[in-house]
């Protein structure tokens, strides 16, 4: 045999894998603490329809490591690197986005394997060298923050600590989230390419129009695309709302506007289909179940970045019950794994965020464990993890609490008109949780029935039941926030909702709450303890023996409270939830701890609602 001949294929292939793609990597960002730090590769050239699929059968994952921090981050396919801007749909452009949380060095490797379905192996040695940029090493330098005020990045990431409340890990503050849960469709946006219009849902956010700020100009794309839904979160973040939620799949269900996939078939054809309402097969016929839109998550980016600047909670909500069982047709397989690290990978950066594994979900709970244990290994940064089920069915949780699954807390549902059933179920979960010995952190993310919920302004102007039974029901609960659904019954619902002034009036009411939590109560520290109070329909919140919350609702003038019996001497100041305002006297300015005592009368209105705060 010719010796040459053997050898120079071989060190052909060699150099061909080592070599094709052995240009530096581009590194962008601020390259700051807690910002968002984009390391992009030059790797094979390829399209979201290539016929080996790019986002299935390749590989990239970078471990960044500094001292004793290690992250492993899943990678992704960026077409021409620029996407948002171009709708490019090839290229040759591959990317890791990763959020440091440690200033100085930075070591990273590149792992990029390629092999049938290599995207959701367990084990990712499983694939063979892909090539370019697999093998690769380098370094980084980040320094602090310069961000202040309500930007997340001055905060730093937000983690679930093992204990009721969410944490910053820059300035150890805990989270108290106030927010819209609707509009459930707010992705489905003409901004963004492929839009479509089933059901008449596309939103344009035009009345927001009005509120998009100048800074917001480099979030934009396509020529200013954009401005309006940048609007509407700003927007948000002047009523000092900082949560909001999102649906990023919704095929076959109530929109069915929201996928990140590509079409098999024209938008005309898929819109003629969806609009029958008795249609509900398009994800088995329409799509490419393991393909992804490119240049469409590429402007979410732009608006989850956006968000990011303005304090936001980005509450992903990946599936709802008429989706949750359509890929792998309900059994937790590639569609379903694929999906999730096209998530993670795109978006897990972002600081302030949960993972809710479904709305409505009515899954078998072992698969729901399935898709916990996938998502909560495959993010390198343990986002808070939750799931949403009926309210009829909240006793799916006594089977996920605990070390039974990594999820750390639930997202409830409730159903009454008049809000009376936020508070004791709050307080139920709450219980059964913390008896575990792993504490949930829990939000009420859709209270009300479907029907009416939060009405908007113009049909409820003082909002007096969504205020004391939902808002202060959920807090003094020991819930660490809520997000308001809109009914079907009014204008601007949970799927029509384009204008959040709708409900402007009671935006109010909600910034008063939680400044009266952020600026008065270490309440990461207390409990919910109505059974201090000597009635049934007060609520309270304590750390005993130093300071004690009451909550009076409407037409409950006082009630007695037991301090205990230390002698010790607490003062009493009110505060009124429907106007906010500074602390003020009421009929009782001291007491003494001597077992029941009363908290007197608040200073004025004594038929409407009140909070005195004991310490």
């Amino acid at each position: 045999m010719n010796l040459a001949k053997l050898i120079l294929p071989l060190l052909l292939w060699t150099f061909l894998l080592t070599s094709c793609g052995n240009s530096e990597p581009e590194i962008t960002g601020e390259l700051k603490k807690w910002h968002r730090v984009t390391i992009e590769f030059d790797g094979p050239e390829t399209s979201e329809m290539a016929e080996e699929n790019p986002f299935l059968n390749y590989r990239l994952d970078i471990t960044f490591v500094n001292g004793d921090e290690k992250f492993v981050v899943p990678g992704f396919y960026a077409a021409d690197g620029n996407a948002a801007e171009t709708s490019a749909e090839a290229g040759n452009k591959w990317m890791v986005r990763f959020s440091p949380n440690k200033t100085g060095e930075w070591n990273y490797s590149v792992s990029f394997k390629t092999g049938d379905q290599i995207a959701v192996a367990n084990d990712p040695s499983q694939g063979q060298s892909a090539g370019y940029m697999d093998g690769a090493t380098g370094t980084f330098s980040i320094a602090s923050s310069d961000k202040a005020g309500i930007d997340n990045r001055a905060k730093g990431r937000l983690e679930y600590v093992g204990e009721p409340y969410l944490q910053y890990a820059e300035t150890k503050e805990y989270f108290i989230k106030i927010g819209v849960d609707a509009p459930e469709n707010l992705l489905a946006y003409d901004g963004f390419d492929v839009s479509t219009n089933v059901l008449d849902f596309k939103k344009s956010w035009e009345p927001h129009a009005k509120d998009f700020p100048a800074e917001g100009e480099k979030y934009l794309w396509q020529g200013g695309k954009g401005k309006n839904l940048l609007g509407a979160i700003h927007y948000l973040a002047t009523e000092d709302l900082n949560v909001f939620s999102f649906l990023t799949f919704n095929v076959d269900g109530d929109d069915r506007n929201v996928f990140p996939y590509l079409l098999k078939v024209p938008v005309s054809e898929y819109e003629a289909y969806s609009n029958d309402k008795k249609n509900k097969k398009a994800w088995d016929s329409m799509f490419h179940k393991t393909r992804f839109d490119i240049s469409k998550m590429e402007q979410w980016e732009r608006v989850f970045d956006y968000a990011e600047t303005q304090g936001m909670f980005l509450h992903f909500k990946t599936h709802e019950t008429e989706t949750d069982h359509l890929m792998d047709q309900g059994v937790f397989g590639t569609e379903g794994k694929l999906y999730y690290r096209e998530l993670i990978a795109r978006f897990g950066h972002h600081l302030s965020l949960n993972w809710n594994l479904g709305e409505e979900n009515n899954q078998p709970i072992p698969e729901v464990i399935k898709v916990a244990n996938y998502v909560h290994d495959l993010d390198p940064y343990k986002h808070h993890l939750v799931i949403h089920t009926f309210p009829n069915q909240d006793d799916r949780y006594t089977e996920l609490i605990g070390n039974q699954s990594p999820l750390t807390g639930a997202s409830l549902q409730l159903t009454e008109t008049d809000f009376h059933d936020v508070h004791g179920r709050v307080l139920k979960w709450r219980h059964k949780s913390d008896s575990t010995g792993k504490q949930w952190a829990l939000a009420v993310d859709e209270p009300g029935s479907a029907k009416f919920a939060l009405l908007p302004d113009d049909e409820d102007m003082e909002h007096d039941f969504a205020r004391g039974n939902a808002l202060w029901g959920t807090l003094m609960a020991g819930g660490y926030g809520l997000e308001w659904y809109f009914g079907y019954s009014s204008p601007n619902s949970d799927l029509t909702c384009q204008d959040f002034r709708s409900r402007d009036l009671f935006w109010d009411q909600n910034r008063h709450a939680r400044h009266f939590f952020e600026s008065y109560l270490p309440f990461w520290e207390m409990d919910p303890a109505d059974e201090l109070t000597s009635d049934s329909k007060s609520y309270c919140f304590a750390n005993p023996g130093s300071v004690y919350v009451v909550y009076l609702p409407m037409g409950l003038e006082t009630t007695l409270i037991d301090l205990g019996n230390s002698g010790d001497e607490f003062s009493i100041q009110w505060y009124n939830p429907r106007e906010g305002g500074e602390l003020v006297a009421g009929s009782v300015e001291k007491v003494q701890a001597n077992t029941k005592v009363s908290i007197g009368f608040p200073p004025a209105d004594k038929e409407k609602d009140w909070v005195a705060i004991i310490h």
